[in-house]
């Protein structure tokens, strides 16, 4: 089994008077972590995908609740974001029998966050799991073995499923883009047009790691830009994609409201656009490499608890910058090359006016330390 790094934290939240909510897409491994961290233990799994626990817990009282649970010293409720009324239900359980740990997890913030987040103010430890990370795996194997295995990365991706049934990759990305695609984003109330968001989700994938603009986008679909903003939440919030937002000091010359579009994963990335060929095939390996690190980099960030705002620069000229980091007053930029023979240079429209802390060029040798 590949140790997840999200072992330890859990465990340092269990039996300290707060429930504890995991947010994280399926298939990444949410119950397996949960397992892992509560097998010592007596507890109750309630799954809320079942029509039958939703109904169960519609109406439950605390007191009964607490008599469904019985000896055990755990609750768990999974997919929690599906149960009405969730965030009021498990601030009562807290408060009324803080020896019981809840744990709530859920495949969609869309959902789960707003249904916790007034109820339980104070109540909670929140986590995020990711798929698995560069760092886990060599954990699990080695770094020689892992660079080994970076074409295959970036292509497949890091899906637990897929990266421990070697051989099915493409069938059980299949179904990993179906639920997400479907079960999770087509079923949220308020998302009708569903072949429109589909398109969207294709053209998002294509366009990975370039500047995108919301009334292009919603000119070449027919709709309006509220409406192109509106599903890009709803895809952000159930763990497919992810923004950077342009970084400015507001001068005259930078793009100030730009925003580039990543998915979480390579995998479902290349699944969308229906090309898992291997990288010396493809003319898109600079987008899978740009697309990988930055995945990967803000995972690490995330599990290291940093707050790190996250950017790319670019001006009115067209120079750029592909990727800042951001923490107090210092600046980290970055150059993604995959290639470690290709050469990058550093504009002087922006280092002479922020000068950076430090600079580097990211490629397919230099990398792995960045995310360790």
């Amino acid at each position: 089994m590949i140790a997840r790094i999200g072992l330890e934290e859990i465990s340092s939240y269990l039996f300290q008077g707060k429930a504890i909510v995991l947010f994280g897409a399926r298939q990444v491994g949410k119950t397996s972590l949960i397992k892992k961290a509560i097998e010592n233990f007596q507890f109750v799994w309630l799954n809320g995908d079942e029509p039958d626990t939703q109904q169960l817990l519609d109406t439950i009282t605390t007191d009964r609740l607490r008599m469904i649970v019985g000896d055990a010293k755990i609750l768990v409720i999974d997919e929690a974001q599906m149960i009405h009324n969730i965030g009021l239900l498990v601030k009562r359980m807290v408060d009324s029998y803080p020896e019981i740990q809840v744990i709530a997890s859920g495949s969609s913030a869309f959902e789960l966050a707003d249904k916790t987040k007034e109820s339980m103010v104070g109540r909670k430890e929140e986590m995020r799991l990711f798929p698995l990370t560069f760092k886990e795996m060599v954990n699990h194997t080695s770094v020689v073995e892992e660079l080994r295995a970076m074409p295959h990365r970036l292509v497949y991706g890091y899906y637990p499923e897929v990266v421990t049934k070697p051989g099915k990759e493409a069938s059980i990305l299949d179904d990993l883009t179906d639920g997400f695609l479907y079960k999770d984003i087509l079923n949220l109330e308020g998302i009708k047009k569903s072949a429109i968001l589909q398109r969207l989700v294709f053209m998002l994938a294509y366009r990975v790691g370039s500047e995108i603009s919301l009334t292009s986008l919603a000119n070449e679909l027919g709709i309006s830009r509220l409406t192109i903003e509106k599903y890009i939440d709803v895809l952000e919030k159930n763990f497919l994609i992810f923004s950077l937002k342009a970084y400015s000091n507001n001068q005259d010359n930078e793009l100030k409201k730009a925003r580039k579009i990543y998915f979480w994963d390579n995998g479902l990335r290349n699944r969308i656009i229906k090309n898992f060929n291997p990288i010396e095939f493809r003319d898109d390996v600079g987008k899978l490499w740009e697309n990988y690190f930055i995945s990967e980099r803000i995972k690490k960030l995330t599990y290291d608890k940093r707050r790190v705002e996250t950017f790319f620069w670019r001006n009115t000229q067209q120079a750029e910058i592909d990727y800042l980091e951001i923490e107090n007053d210092r600046i980290d930029a970055y150059e993604m090359k995959y290639n470690p023979k290709q050469k990058a240079k550093f504009t002087k429209s922006f280092t002479e006016k922020y000068h950076p802390a430090s600079t580097q060029v990211v490629n397919s040798s230099t990398f792995w330390e960045l995310l360790m």
